[in-house]
């Protein structure tokens, strides 16, 4: 059996760099030697980029974005699994017909389970100016898989604020319950505070509504998440078409920062992948397992969109600074969730 795994990553990879799309239902791979079983790199077939992953219930759940021209990128598919292994695709959980103002260039989409119900951040349309119609905004659904519908009929952020495109939006509850979306384009992040309906943003205590919090080397993407009661705030660096896409992180003492720069953690292998970048981070409730969920470009493959689903181990060291990720196409072992992580799965 061992045998057959080169195969099928082959198979994978084919579909993949061809962007396929993925079937219904992905069959584990087969036993290993010794037993274990491995999620393979990319986790599922098809072009896919930008993929936020969480554990909401007993499942792991990635919403990435459709990896296409930009007049393509009009909808979003979502991927479940009970273990990392085995992916079920579900379709076009979002599409533009559901979003009166967007047209193109749906991207990185966010999700944020509240009382019941599931919230969707997204951008749309790529606006160069305040001219333009587009931004972030917001759908929400009954269930992880959809179908969502927009829940402002408008942007939530329709502006170009602090320099910072309206796109890359990442959500962030806080331990005191506080939502805080982190989010920009165009090497500017800003953050703001949600409302607990999230139909609209808060002022900070000093009346600014969109707080700039731009670390050293910062173009985009940026993912928060609190550890040992630190702030780690990620983002991706260099060009989302070039192979030297990388990810880099800060750790601030509160969410608004300030953010100082501490170094790469992510980035091309030229012996597995390259452009290795826009990422997120799976924590499982109730143990030390961290997962770097990103995409990246398979070796030989220079199409920009031709971008795969990828998950690694991510680790730390004592004084809790991230580790350099290890690349691999092996990817990570089956983990099941147990009944207490699934009941700590809340952000």
């Amino acid at each position: 059996m061992p045998a057959l795994i080169p195969i099928r990553r082959t198979l994978a990879l084919v579909l993949a760099m061809a962007c396929a799309g993925a079937s219904a239902q992905q069959e584990p791979p087969p036993a290993e030697a010794g037993g274990a079983l491995h999620a393979g790199n990319p986790v599922f077939p098809g072009c896919y980029a930008d993929p936020e992953g969480i554990v909401i219930g007993d499942r792991y759940w990635i919403y990435p974005t459709w990896s296409a021209p930009y007049d393509e990128q009009t909808f979003f598919d979502a991927f479940s699994s009970p273990d990392l292994v085995a992916w079920t695709r579900h379709p076009r959980i979002l599409d533009r017909e559901a979003v009166s103002w967007a047209r193109r260039a749906m991207w990185a989409p966010a999700i944020v389970p509240r009382d019941g119900r599931y919230y969707l951040f997204f951008a749309a349309n790529d606006i160069q100016s305040n001219a333009e119609i587009g931004g972030i905004g917001v759908a929400v659904a009954d269930d992880p898989a959809g179908p969502f519908r927009d829940l402002l009929g408008e942007p939530l952020i329709g502006k170009i604020h602090n320099g910072a495109q309206p796109i890359d939006q990442f959500v962030f509850r806080d331990v005191d319950g506080q939502y805080y979306m982190y989010y920009g384009g165009w090497s500017h992040a800003n953050v703001v505070r949600l409302k607990d309906d999230f139909t609209g943003l808060e002022p900070f205590a000093d009346g600014t509504i969109f707080k700039e919090i731009t670390p050293e080397g910062y173009v985009e993407g940026p993912f928060m998440f609190r550890r040992d009661g630190r702030y780690y705030l990620m983002w991706s660096e260099g060009g989302w078409g070039r192979p030297d896409y990388s990810v880099a992180y800060a750790i601030a003492d509160a969410p608004t920062g300030p953010f100082e720069r501490v170094g790469k953690v992510l980035e091309q292998d030229p012996e597995v992948a390259t452009g290795a970048g826009h990422h997120s981070v799976i924590h499982v409730p109730g143990d030390d397992a961290w997962y770097i969920v990103y995409h990246r470009r398979p070796l030989g493959e220079t199409a920009a969109n031709h971008r795969v689903v990828s998950i690694d181990r991510m680790r730390f060291d004592a004084d809790g600074r991230i580790l350099p990720v290890t690349l691999t196409h092996r990817g990570v072992a089956r983990h099941p969730l147990r009944s207490d992580e699934a009941a700590g799965a809340v952000r």
